[in-house]
């Protein structure tokens, strides 16, 4: 849920059986710039509305289309390119693939999720035969009395839970030094981009997992980046709702001011489907009583081919550009296809507070996740493996050999050292981060210019994975949306060197509409995600 910390003080800116002839047969190694030769996959880049016509027809059916999913995890995920991207499928998947086909049958058909298998990451609570230990050791074998209350919407709505996915251990809230998508659980994941790059943080199995064509959709989280860093480095579209949409409860915590899930998909179309049916107002997080007055039962209804047509976008080039030649030549083609398709761009739409609240957004996820852990760990019951921030500790030092190998747990010390919510240092953190990012920040420049959206990249091109010194970052705009809890989309705006980069689409709390609207009209403009080809590197030639 968090993109990654640099140093203690200063936040980053912007976190089995199938039909194997389904998707052919071995995999050969050509030379070490091609990577893995991967077979023709029927589902390859398939949407939800092709899914559901080919069910409708009777093409397929929602256990046929399970089973070719699982097929190609099996043969790509621990063999060929091996991606590590999938901690475990679900056993019961084809069981429940199977009820969805006979309600179909029957003429039932719940909505646009009928039949269509969802990836989870693993932070994501199931009440079913699968894990969910936010990739750490210590909480194997942890399985919640009851399904986080977005997955019973899931299933509600006839989605099949595939699996869980690979992350950043402790949603990458553990050392300063982590690399991303690296868990004691599932070990280091790969960008199915180039092999050597990382697939970005800390929802990287959700995305890369997407991205190859695991699944439909998946889910991710995010507390500052870890929705839509690795949905841009796996060239995917992946929402960051504002903060009171999607219900926290269920989900492994790291801060509850910052905290949500996002949909994460190759379409924009598919993005906003599945959001519609995260979003929902439920009794065990407060904070979702906004989602029934700002909540839309369909986000698709706001998605305009011609939704740029007079847009005003705003340019924020202090602080979120400039630190990614690549990331700022791939913007400016993106800006100049907005321009073309009728928006009004202002050059710059500078956020006035960038950079001013870094210090009191860390101190508070301190505070928050030490209160918000304990309170998780507790609720475990008895025979949970671990009970408190304190027994993780303890446990990653009983474990070292395993969960301390590549790198340490000082921000997890650090939390320790907090005190209660009640200190007057957590409040005034809270109120600060909270102003500066929102009112005094975005709302700020927005109400300046009149701007319906900010635009910027939501990061460089993904780097090397580098486990003994941590990820190589350079910059990103997920921060300003992500301490105010506003909302957030980005969606693929070109590549460099064959990696993805991604343009955010940054609004107001609850702006999700008009940015759904204008992200969709920027790609049906663009058209530029093209499916990865599993390389061993970056496009050198």
């Amino acid at each position: 849920m968090y993109l990654k910390v640099m140093t203690r003080r200063k936040f980053l800116q912007y976190g089995s059986v199938g039909a194997a002839a389904a998707v052919g047969s071995g995999h050969r190694r050509s030379d070490p710039i091609q990577g893995f030769d991967v077979p023709a996959f029927e589902l390859e880049e398939a949407s939800i509305a092709v899914l559901q016509e080919a069910m409708t027809s009777g093409r397929w059916t929602a256990q046929s289309i399970t089973r070719m999913y699982l097929a190609r995890i099996g043969a790509l995920d621990r063999q060929g390119p091996a991606l590590h991207q999938i901690l475990e499928t679900n056993p019961d998947a084809l069981e429940i693939a199977e009820r969805l086909d006979r309600e179909r049958s029957d003429g039932r058909v719940r909505g646009p999720m009928h039949g269509i298998p969802v990836l989870l990451k693993d932070n994501i609570g199931t009440a079913d035969q699968m894990e969910t230990a936010a990739g750490s050791l210590a909480l194997l074998g942890s399985r919640p009395s009851r399904d986080a209350f977005l997955v019973e919407r899931l299933r509600a709505a006839g989605a099949i839970v595939l699996g869980k996915t690979n992350l950043s251990e402790w949603a990458n809230f553990r050392s300063t030094q982590s690399s991303s998508g690296w868990s004691g659980r599932g070990g280091q994941g790969k960008n199915p981009y180039a092999l050597d790059r990382s697939p970005c943080g800390s929802s990287s199995g959700s995305g890369a997992a997407t991205a190859a064509n695991f699944t439909a959709v998946a889910i991710g989280t995010e507390t500052d980046g870890s929705v839509v860093c690795p949905s841009a480095a796996n060239g995917l579209v992946g929402i960051k709702p504002s903060v009171g949409l999607v219900s926290r409860s269920g989900i492994i915590p790291l801060a509850h001011s910052q905290d949500t899930a996002g949909p994460m998909a190759r379409t924009v179309t598919d993005a906003a489907i599945l959001l519609s049916v995260m979003v929902g107002s439920d009794p065990n997080d407060a904070v979702t009583a906004a989602a029934r007055e700002r909540g839309v039962a369909d986000y698709t209804r706001f998605l305009d081919p011609n939704g740029l047509r007079g847009a005003r976008i705003g340019v924020p080039r202090e602080r979120f550009y400039g630190y990614s030649p690549e990331a700022d030549h791939v913007m400016e083609d993106a800006i100049a296809a907005m321009k073309q398709a009728g928006a009004v761009i202002v050059d710059p739409a500078d956020i006035p507070t960038a950079g001013k609240f870094g210090d009191q957004e860390f101190e508070v996820l301190l505070y928050e996740f030490k209160a918000d852990l304990n309170a998780y760990l507790a609720g475990l019951g008895p025979d949970a493996p671990v009970r408190s921030l304190e027994e993780l500790i303890a446990f990653n030092e009983q474990h070292a050999d395993r969960e301390l190998r590549y790198f340490g747990q000082e921000i997890l010390l650090s939390a320790q050292e907090k005190g209660p919510l009640s200190d007057p240092a957590y409040g005034e953190a809270l109120e600060q981060s909270k102003r500066l990012a929102g009112p005094e920040g975005i709302d700020a420049v927005m109400d300046e210019h009149r701007l319906d959206a900010l635009v910027a990249p939501t990061g460089a091109p993904a780097w090397t994975v580098d486990l003994v010194n941590g990820d190589h970052y350079l910059g990103g705009s997920s921060g300003p949306a992500a301490v105010s809890g506003y909302a957030n989309i980005t969606v693929p705006a070109g590549y460099s060197f064959g990696l993805p980069v991604g343009i955010s689409f940054i609004g107001r709390a609850f702006g999700e509409p008009t940015l759904l609207k204008l992200a969709y009209a920027f790609e049906q403009a663009t058209a530029v995600r093209r499916a990865p080809r599993f390389r061993a590197h970056a496009e050198w030639t």
